[in-house]
């Protein structure tokens, strides 16, 4: 798949759900956190192991024949730095089990695709990693002004319509297109009351990470990188952690255009906010 992805930046990859085997079921539940909280279900990681190859086999017809339904998030919420109160939604474990195990195999077209800016939530690359190559490329690069912003209520405001198209122009598996749709759709749990979800995807979900990527990939780094080409005279750098931005101008018009440029941009794929830190 890799090699394929690699060769051809325009293939799109019509099986994929055979990758979905009881063995990668399997090295999905024991990639995830053993510790964490359960979802609606209620099931812990632990309650699940003892009978575990009877549970994956059983998890593994019903995804195969299309009867695995995925269940609303369980969501809470975590307080931020600033007071503010962070949602996030835990999903039920086969779901978490299920997400996985797509996430490994979708890895390795993805990776193929994403670009060198891109840092948050990827196969080793890490938050240093981004800290180093900021450092580097303010150091060694004629930047004079820095925008430091990020995406507003990005995961909640997510348009999905526009993520499907996304994953669409590599991913043509009509089975796995199902699974990621059911993950969306399933809607959320808070205090025993379900409401769905119009848009956005629940931010803690294991999946979320992976779709963020590339929902920014299209709406975000390719323009990026056609911009800076085609707009700037000047150096520009930039750095994404998921939703978190960090870019660097040698010239304060060009910074300036880009922010309007940005927000310009963003509105076209419902996402209405850059909250700005400085610059």
């Amino acid at each position: 798949m890799r090699k394929a992805a690699r060769k051809d930046k325009k293939v799109r990859f019509t099986a994929l759900l055979h990758h979905l085997t009881v063995d990668r079921l399997r090295e999905s539940f024991y990639a995830l956190k053993r510790k964490a909280a359960s979802g609606v279900d209620g099931v812990t990681w632990q309650e699940y192991e003892p009978d575990l190859q009877e549970h994956l086999i059983d998890l593994h017809s019903r995804v195969h024949r299309g009867t695995y339904r995925a269940k609303p998030s369980r969501r809470v919420y975590i307080e931020k730095a600033d007071g503010r109160q962070r949602p996030l939604g835990i999903a039920a474990l086969e779901d978490k089990i299920v997400q996985q195990a797509v996430v490994t195999v979708l890895n390795q077209v993805y990776e193929e695709d994403f670009l060198g800016i891109s840092y948050g939530f990827r196969p080793g690359r890490s938050q240093h990693q981004a800290l180093d190559a900021l450092s580097y490329a303010l150091q060694y690069k004629k930047v004079s002004y820095v925008l430091d912003a990020d995406i507003r209520g990005f995961f909640d405001n997510l348009d999905k319509s526009w993520l499907i198209k996304f994953i669409e122009h590599r991913v043509a598996d009509t089975r796995i297109l199902r699974l990621i749709q059911k993950w969306l759709s399933a809607g959320v749990m808070e205090e025993g009351i379900w409401s769905e979800t119009k848009s956005g995807t629940p931010q803690g979900s294991v999946a979320s990470p992976m779709l963020a990527n590339i929902y920014l990939h299209y709406v975000f780094d390719l323009w990026l990188d056609k911009w800076r080409r085609q707009c700037a005279h000047g150096d520009v750098i930039a750095v994404r952690y998921a939703d978190d931005l960090v870019l660097g101008f040698q010239h304060r018009a060009e910074a300036e255009r880009f922010l309007k440029d940005l927000g310009e941009r963003l509105s076209k794929f419902g996402l209405n906010s850059i909250q700005t830190k400085r610059v």
